[in-house]
């Protein structure tokens, strides 16, 4: 069992704004950068929430393959569409600003999509769902990301974990949150695997050989990074589960992520130039925003999604199991009982000392120096 220790959520926002703002990144992006990376640990996403606090934001920034200082250009806009160049800033702030822009032009043409090209990682797409629903939208959204995803019968990583996000608003509790990557696992969810000392699934990745790769995830996570192993799509390994229909979804998420706003894909997101020097990711993302008071109204839309839902959960239930969920509801619960703070690994712990320590931030000591 990983030993872990809670921060309340007061103090790890405090902290990691803070830390934000010690390189670089203005204040009022980095309250965004925060909100959206916590918003991962809430919702129990260990793969993208302060795991990945330090590697993936702080030492690209420290790199100079990130800008602290986001600077978004609007290329090409009509009332219904917008084209956004990054600049290889935040891709949380990017994120943030282009939704809110598709959710405006939605509640005033009734749709709006805005699409992104030269962002970096831009933290659970989830996130953006949510701000749609919280506006009475559908919201959908996606993005490409380095080369780690071998197509169908392919044993070389040709694209990324391209999650495809919606949200739907509902009558209840929480929305509908439909929250995945297209291939069966995530680099992050690897890398989440090594820290914890947890094995690699099986059917989850594939060698250059076509064998399963299995046992030590951080192994595993060598394997995908020198190009010997690569992710599978949802279905996994050959046709026979059919995984040729995550293959054709991570393809759908590429498109949008780079052939409206002419971005970057597949190997050239590795994050390399053709020297091997690291550069900036190039990321490409897309946000929709589908305003349901255009159509028959919130409320009538809420109350439908909100029935169809309900139907599922009250559907017969197959032997042995105790209940059916919905996208969002598992999530919705652990926020509920991580009320108290986020669980926070060893490995992370001191990251946070490591990060804490270098910029001064003297004022914060946490439960584990105890």
């Amino acid at each position: 069992m990983v030993k872990t220790n809670i921060v309340d959520w007061k103090t790890i926002t405090n902290f990691v704004i803070d830390a934000f703002v010690g390189y670089g990144i203005p204040k009022e992006d980095a309250e965004i950068c925060a909100d959206v990376l916590l918003e991962s640990d809430k919702r129990g996403i260990e793969s993208h929430g302060v795991n990945r606090f330090k590697p993936i934001y702080l030492d690209r920034i420290k790199a100079g393959i990130q800008q602290p200082v986001t600077k978004m250009e609007i290329v090409k806009e009509t009332p219904t569409t917008a084209v956004i160049d990054g600049h290889h800033g935040m891709g949380q702030v990017i994120g943030y600003k282009a939704m809110s822009m598709a959710i405006s032009k939605a509640k005033e043409y009734g749709m709006g999509m805005v699409v992104v090209r030269n962002s970096c990682h831009y933290g659970i797409a989830g996130y953006y769902a949510t701000m749609a629903t919280k506006a009475g939208c559908i919201g959908m959204t996606g993005t490409n990301a380095r080369p780690s995803v071998a197509p169908t019968h392919g044993v070389e990583g040709m694209f990324g974990t391209n999650p495809f996000t919606i949200g739907v608003p509902t009558d209840e509790n929480f929305d509908f949150n439909f929250d995945c990557a297209t291939s069966i696992t995530q680099n992050g969810k690897v890398e989440y695997y090594e820290r914890i000392g947890e094995e690699v699934h099986p059917g989850t990745i594939i060698a250059n050989d076509g064998s399963a790769v299995e046992g030590d995830a951080g192994v595993a996570l060598k394997k995908i990074r020198n190009g010997t192993a690569a992710l599978t799509t949802l279905g996994g390994i050959g046709e026979d589960l059919a995984g040729y229909k995550g293959y054709g979804f991570a393809l759908a998420v590429e498109f949008l992520s780079s052939i409206l706003q002419d971005g970057a894909y597949g190997k050239d997101l590795d994050g390399k130039d053709e020297n091997g020097n690291i550069r900036p990711y190039q990321l490409g993302h897309w946000f929709i925003a589908i305003d349901t008071e255009h159509f028959m109204g919130e409320q009538v839309a809420r109350k439908k999604a909100g029935d169809i839902c309900r139907s599922m959960r009250a559907s017969k239930k197959a032997p042995g199991a105790d209940r059916i969920y919905t996208a969002g509801e598992k999530e919705y619960e652990i926020c509920l009982a991580r009320k108290d703070g986020v669980p926070i690994n060893e490995s992370v712990q001191k990251e946070i000392i490591e990060v804490r320590d270098a910029l001064g931030l003297t004022q914060y000591k946490f439960p584990w120096e105890d």
